[in-house]
């Protein structure tokens, strides 16, 4: 027998805060990511720290959740020469 996989939401709920995470969830015409490390997730929502904002994503919308590699390293400038 194989282990069953957490659905979205159970994901969430045991992923500790500040685990990079990508969440799938809907939103009016589609569907719409946010990829950033998690910094809560409650009752109802959970939130997602983004390179541009923080979004508070209802767990209701959700329909896909996973943990995700950390950002990679800034490349250093290339010296002009």
């Amino acid at each position: 027998m194989s282990p069953t996989t957490p659905s979205a939401r159970e994901f969430l709920a045991a992923a500790s805060p500040g685990t990079r995470v990508v969440v799938r969830y809907r939103i009016d015409g589609g569907f719409t990511d946010a990829l950033g490390d998690l910094l809560e997730c409650g009752a109802t929502a959970c939130t997602v720290r983004t390179r541009t904002a923080d979004v508070v994503i209802h767990l209701d919308l959700v329909v896909a959740a996973k943990q995700v590699p950390p950002r990679p390293a800034r490349r250093s400038p290339r010296a002009s020469g």
